[in-house]
């Protein structure tokens, strides 16, 4: 979720990439974005984002299947709803584990970050039966699972920042020391901690080739951009754009969504080059592309979901 933000001073900038070289995150070297003034066309710029309800208490999770029908979370409510692709709006599962992200994967299963006990879950879409994947890292309870993104190999890459929940009894960090980036090999049962020198990851999301990772650390307001190795481990870190997030999306031209602002979400080309701000009456947690033809950008933002048409399509 997101929290309130403050901008990284030149200074501490520095330290922050000094950081970055140590430990196991991966060599990140920044290549300042240029500010595009005049904005592409997305969408119809006379055209604003449709609120469909803002029936819930705080929505996130957005997560597309194959047929363009929407899952999303209302998370202290501890539900998962479905938004069907003829309008249709329905509670797909009480009592989720309060999942906050979730990523449908290529097999059709709803891979959730279940937050009450640190886990993360697999969800059969047609029996809704839960497997739970993770428990753990390394004998120690994780943060709190946050946002996720399967690989089309099977590899499952998430985040872990420490947001303190008012369904737990815990206040603080009482194990991990840092907040991680984790892949978990397909059919693994442990995961591993790829980055661990980020202030708070949040937002994560892969290209659809599997050849590129990124992961928006939402407290310093930045977005990196990394390789992904044929062992699925991250390198070549990239400085994407100065611009945190918490859910992202991509579209089928490389645009990169992403949702950490105020006014709105805040779009990217691919050279890390700020096209456009999409706004939105309320402060969006998260956003994917819906409907058959995945032209329909489904956006959570707080109480409410909204919609808007599209000119792109999204890619998963």
């Amino acid at each position: 979720m997101l929290n309130s933000l403050t901008r990284l001073s030149p200074c501490l900038l520095l330290v922050v990439v000094a950081l970055a070289s140590c430990s196991k995150a991966p060599r990140v070297t920044v290549d300042p974005p240029v500010v595009i003034d005049t904005p592409k066309t997305l969408f119809n710029l006379d055209s604003l984002p449709r609120e469909i309800s803002n029936r819930f208490t705080f929505t996130e999770g957005a997560s597309v299947d194959k047929d363009g029908n929407v899952f999303f979370v209302d998370q202290p409510n501890s539900q998962i709803w479905k938004y069907a692709t003829n309008g249709t709006l329905s509670l797909f599962m009480d009592h989720s584990g309060y999942s906050n992200g979730m990523f449908i994967d290529k097999d059709g299963k709803l891979i959730a970050c279940a937050d009450e006990h640190n886990e993360l879950w697999e969800i059969d879409i047609a029996t809704h039966a839960v497997k739970v994947l993770v428990t753990n890292y390394m004998g120690k309870l994780l943060n709190g699972p946050n946002d996720v993104w399967v690989h089309p190999n099977g590899t499952i890459y998430f985040t872990d920042p420490f947001y303190a929940r008012a369904w737990w009894t815990r206040v603080k960090k009482t194990q991990l020391t840092s907040e991680g980036v984790y892949y978990l090999p397909a059919g693994a049962a442990t995961p591993v901690e790829l980055v661990d020198t980020l202030k708070k990851p949040n937002g994560i999301l892969g290209t659809p080739d599997g050849k590129f990772l990124y992961v928006a650390d939402i407290s310093a307001n930045l977005t990196y951009k990394y390789t992904i190795n044929a062992d699925g481990k991250l390198s070549n870190a990239k400085l994407f754009c100065r611009d945190g997030s918490d859910g992202m999306a991509l579209d089928n031209f490389g645009n990169l969504y992403l949702t950490n602002g105020n006014d709105g979400v805040h779009v990217y080309n691919t050279k890390g080059e700020k096209v456009i701000t999409i706004p939105v009456p309320k402060i969006p947690s998260n956003v994917c592309f819906s409907g058959k033809d995945k032209n329909i950008l489904f956006i959570t933002a707080r109480q409410s979901i909204y919609t808007l048409k599209m000119n792109v399509k999204g890619v998963e």
